[in-house]
């Protein structure tokens, strides 16, 4: 185990999802690079594991990355966990593992528990194709503009959110996938209060609307893609904006087009803005 560093995904509700294998890796290693060491130590001292634990998170992974290099050089093994899930996925971690890489070092990923994959595997969503997006930007303006550029994506989209946000996300999924977007929020996921809402984006807002408590706990937002007709829509849209622009301004022009073809007006002026870049 000299010289390497491990990957070790550690469980998202349920301690028992926890492999034998990543107890084994938990013990045997020199240090462990945790994101929050506290949450983390009650984790190793449930399973009665001693092994010395040090920050590594969003705010100092840059600089911690020098010292596990150096831990790493003294012929130390290490192993990186996140608070919950595998490490780097929306998790700290991907300067390390860089610049272990780069270093010559030697890096292992262990499989393990995943928030977005096990949501996926349960949602009844199309799993044949999809894309992680992570969180969306926590301002309005950033989260709209994220979503208007997945506006004529296929495959399922996969989103993290958290509890005081998933109202926002939603309302503004609606707004630029429409309200007849299917889609299913995962929350609590492997804990006692588990919980898979589906349906559309109206009737999934309605539902989280309806009770404050609703409301709680870390969510997985999948969204269906858009459907061939949808995209074909969404072109057909864009080419008579298009077309309607020299006569009249740009917004103007996605909105008649958007009207014609049942599209979101702020889509339309997306792609278009963008087309003139």
């Amino acid at each position: 185990m000299s010289g390497t560093l491990y990957i070790v995904p550690t469980p998202i509700g349920n301690l028992g999802d926890i492999s034998a294998r990543a107890l084994e890796v938990l013990a045997a290693v020199d240090v462990i690079a945790a994101e929050d060491t506290r949450h983390t130590r009650k984790l190793l001292n449930h399973f009665g594991i001693g092994t010395k634990a040090v920050s590594l998170h969003a705010h100092n992974e840059n600089q911690r990355s020098a010292q596990m290099l150096s831990y790493l050089d003294n012929g130390q093994s290490l192993a990186l966990v996140s608070d919950a899930g595998t490490p780097l996925i929306s998790d700290p971690g991907y300067p390390l593992v860089t610049a272990v890489r780069q270093a010559g070092f030697e890096v292992i990923a262990l499989p393990g528990p995943c928030a977005a994959i096990t949501a996926l595997s349960a949602a009844g969503l199309a799993t044949d194709r999809f894309c992680f997006e992570g969180f969306l930007p926590a301002k309005k303006a950033g989260r709209i503009e994220a979503l208007q550029t997945l506006a004529a994506e296929s495959r399922t989209m996969v989103f993290y959110e958290s509890p005081r946000r998933v109202l926002d996300t939603l309302a503004a999924i609606a707004e630029v996938f429409g309200e007849s977007r299917q889609l299913v929020v995962a929350k609590e996921l492997t804990k006692r209060f588990e919980t898979f809402i589906s349906g559309t984006s109206a009737e999934v807002i309605a539902w989280f609307q309806a009770e404050q408590e609703r409301q709680q706990g870390e969510m997985v937002v999948m969204v269906a893609g858009a459907t061939k007709e949808q995209d074909q829509g969404f072109e057909q849209a864009l080419q008579l904006a298009n077309k309607l622009q020299p006569l009249m301004p740009p917004k103007q022009a996605a909105g008649i087009a958007a009207d014609t073809f049942g599209c979101k007006k702020n889509a339309i002026y997306k792609a278009m803005m963008a087309e003139e870049e």
